[in-house]
């Protein structure tokens, strides 16, 4: 009996002492497990499958390469299909059953504006979503970073370009009905404002649905120049075509980044011509630009498949960052020793030539956009 005891006893202790280096908040003995709720099927699928293989072509790097401070990375992905209750219970799970020690790789505003809390009241950081919206970053919120350009500045980018470059005066929106496009009219309103605009008309569709045509004969009315696309590939590329056939053949069609911009050419194919996107990253066929060049060698060895594009290319340079921010953690951080290296940055070039820094007061990534065009099946840079 008190062999058996402290056979038990031992087992008890030994399984403890497990649990507690196994601990998310301990940062496991020798991998962080990192868990991502994304669009993996539906309409934004594409976005999701995208972002995600750039994490994991970096993170793969890194573990061929003796990991980050002798610890592996480990994504644990689950498919929300862009739905906000689906991304909930998956950021649910991912924390009280995977035991996740970080979040990141969320695609899209909706999804990431309810996850945001489920991770803020477990104490979980939330590393750079695929979204832009300003809830995100102001006023900062402790546990969530951000990389890619805010809708603000997206939206500022339109403007500039539409109004002060292009001269054009009557800006109409097309956008989703939810969080997301509230946030791209929130910019675009403001962009507008600053020039003492207004803008002509405005039209929404139902997310995760390609219901686009009433929005289309309603813009149609207001004769405009331009309309600002808030959307993603599947809805915008349905618009955008059946836009053309009703007699808007003329009007300029810009879209935000969110978007997908190859899956959104490759949706349009012929009516692609002349459409714009916004960008917050640069080109990912250009390989005179560093990063460039070694995401393109690092995606091709991970996916035999590849093709450049910029939603994995972000989703590259957002795992490079985050590598550097765990590094820099030390070789068994907690969650709160990970937050204070991510606060350290300061003046970080992943290789693109523009550099992120990171404060207490201060959350944002980068802040530059750059504007491409659909050209006859591809995307090509356009001066700004």
């Amino acid at each position: 009996m008190t062999r058996t005891f402290v056979r038990t006893a031992s087992f008890i202790i030994f399984s403890s002492l497990l649990l507690i280096l196994s601990s998310p908040e301990q940062g496991a003995a020798d991998e962080f497990w990192i868990g991502a709720s994304c669009a993996r099927s539906g309409p934004a699928k594409a976005l999701g499958k995208g972002y995600i293989r750039g994490f994991n072509a970096y993170f793969t790097y890194l573990n061929q390469n003796g990991g980050v401070n002798g610890n592996r990375l480990t994504m644990v992905v689950k498919d929300d299909g862009y739905e906000p209750k689906r991304a909930v219970e998956n950021t649910e799970r991912l924390i009280k059953e995977d035991k996740v020690f970080m979040l990141t790789g969320y695609v899209g505003t909706p999804t990431s504006k309810v996850a945001v809390p489920v991770a803020e009241a477990a104490g979980v950081p939330f590393f750079f979503p695929f979204t832009g919206a300003e809830f995100l970053r102001n006023p900062v919120r402790p546990l969530v970073f951000n990389l890619r350009a805010t809708y603000f500045m997206e939206t500022e980018a339109m403007v500039r370009y539409l109004v002060d470059r292009l001269g054009l005066k009557r800006i109409a929106l097309f956008y989703q009905d939810d969080s997301f496009g509230r946030a791209g009219m929130a910019g675009l309103n403001l962009a507008m404002k600053r020039r003492n605009m207004t803008i002509a008309g405005k039209a929404a569709y139902p997310r995760n649905t390609v219901a686009v045509k009433a929005a289309a004969v309603r813009l149609k009315k207001v004769n405009p120049d331009a309309i600002v696309m808030i959307g993603a590939y599947k809805p915008c590329a349905a618009f955008i075509k059946f836009a053309r056939s009703i007699g808007l053949k003329d009007v300029r069609f810009i879209n935000i980044s969110f978007v997908g911009s190859k899956a959104l050419a490759q949706e349009l194919g012929a009516d692609g011509n002349g459409v714009l996107i916004t960008q917050v990253v640069p080109d990912p066929w250009d390989t005179s630009i560093k990063a460039v060049a070694e995401y393109q060698r690092l995606m091709k060895k991970s996916y035999p498949d590849f093709e450049p594009g910029f939603v994995s290319l972000e989703g590259f340079l957002a795992a490079k960052l985050l590598g550097e921010i765990l590094k820099k953690a030390g070789t068994a951080p907690d969650r709160k020793a990970v937050l204070a290296a991510a606060e350290a940055i300061k003046g970080y070039d992943p290789g693109v030539g523009v550099t992120v820094s990171f404060s207490a007061k201060d959350h944002q990534g980068f802040e530059k956009v750059w504007l491409t065009m659909i050209r006859n099946g591809k995307i090509v840079p356009v001066n700004i």
